[in-house]
């Protein structure tokens, strides 16, 4: 059967643009709004930076094992049905952390909730990969990736001011609302799936799935600076927060909230950089804006706050930037099945949040930001030589001009 594409323009090009911006608006929303809050269980049940960033760890960890496993369920129930079963479920886990007694109960609902959320960003990068028309999905895959830069800015400042004002547990209980709202908004937008074929074939054609994208000579590179550069990223906004809320800052937890209204830059980029990819090609443009990130990165090294918050600013276009070329790309050039391929772009891309984030924990505790900047730089120069050697990757061949890569 021909494939029939969503064309740019049109209503149901619309509706499914509207649809998974809620959905990334969710999925960053429900999985990131711990991260201004360490500090303030770091304090509440005594624990050392690096056990408060275990709220947002064992999350990533976890929605990144998930993902493999949705990505097969997927192939065979369909896009749709999973994404919608995984926002509703990770709202109703946020509600419940809300009411954990200890801080054992709240790590245990947050792995849940990664578990969930497993269900809906490969889903959704497949579902955009095989509906939306190819000249266009640049375009989609960064509206997407804005719904999330949106959800995380407003998962982090709703968290922050809520727990100045009243508690952590009603900040928890606020974005599990806004999570469940948005479920019902991107049911209802949605588009039906028109090029969805199941698969049958289970575990073993999971197996012959990571044979075939591992031994592509682009996917796993870019595999690789998923891991980085999202583990850069959120080690950058997890401790940012305790340099500010110390000495010679001493800034409230409303105001170190508050620098997450730097993710609309990143709302910016993402949509700015698939167009220019859809322009002038991922290859060339991909090494440029992690190249503004790392450069934004040592700029916080800086005293002056404002100096530091510019840096962050950098950062944070430089990422979202990066993570809208590279997903795209991904989508591009990956062969059957799509789903996996996704799925194995973001297991290692929340890996890295996990790992990474963890790692960083560490640094701060011997280096404190200065630690935690030099382990990101290292990072930062691993992923930049990646890019620059996918700048020599040839596209594949293929008879489906819409999975071609750029």
């Amino acid at each position: 059967m021909s494939r029939t594409a969503i064309a740019a323009g049109s209503p149901e090009f619309k509706r499914s643009n509207r649809a998974l911006f809620f959905g990334g608006f969710s999925s960053f929303a429900l999985l990131y709004c711990v991260q201004p809050l360490m500090p303030v269980m770091a304090q509440q049940f005594a624990l050392t930076p690096a056990q408060s960033s275990l709220s947002l760890s064992v999350a990533t960890g976890a929605l990144a094992l998930s993902l493999l496993v949705s990505g097969v369920l997927s192939d065979r129930l369909g896009r749709k049905p999973l994404m919608v079963a995984a926002m509703a479920t990770a709202a109703l886990m946020t509600l419940l952390c809300a009411f954990a007694q200890d801080y054992h109960q709240l790590l245990l609902m947050r792995a849940a909730l990664g578990v969930a959320l497993g269900g809906m960003p490969a889903v959704a990068m497949a579902y955009l990969s095989e509906e939306i028309e190819p000249a266009s999905l640049g375009l989609s895959m960064g509206l997407y990736i804005s719904g999330s830069a949106f959800g995380g800015m407003v998962g982090r400042v709703l968290t922050s001011v809520l727990s100045d004002f009243l508690s952590w547990r009603v900040a928890l209980a606020a974005v599990g609302i806004a999570g469940l709202l948005a479920a019902l908004e991107f049911w209802r937008s949605l588009p039906a799936s028109r090029n969805f074929r199941p698969v049958q074939g289970g575990w073993p054609a999971l197996a012959g799935g990571l044979r075939q994208h591992l031994g592509d000579d682009g996917l796993p590179w870019l595999f690789a600076l998923a891991f980085l550069l999202m583990g850069c990223f959120v080690s950058a906004y997890n401790y940012i927060g305790y340099r500010l809320l110390a000495a010679p800052y001493h800034l409230s937890q409303s105001l170190v909230g508050a620098i997450s209204f730097l993710y609309l830059i990143g709302i910016f980029s993402s949509v700015w950089a698939g167009r220019l990819a859809d322009k002038l090609g991922r290859r060339g443009v991909l090494w440029i804006v992690m190249t503004v990130m790392g450069a934004g990165l040592l700029l916080t090294l800086a005293e002056n706050l404002l100096l530091v918050v510019a840096g962050m600013a950098l950062a944070t276009f430089g990422f979202f930037a990066s993570h809208s070329i590279a997903s795209s790309w991904v989508g591009r050039r990956a062969r059957a099945p799509q789903a996996l391929a996704s799925a194995l772009y973001l297991f290692f891309y929340y890996l890295g949040s996990s790992l990474v984030g963890w790692l960083c924990g560490l640094a701060w505790s011997r280096g404190g930001w200065a630690g935690v900047v030099v382990l990101l730089a290292i990072f930062l120069s691993l992923a930049l030589l990646i890019a620059l050697r996918l700048r020599k990757l040839l596209p594949i061949s293929t008879s489906a001009p819409s999975l071609a890569a750029t």
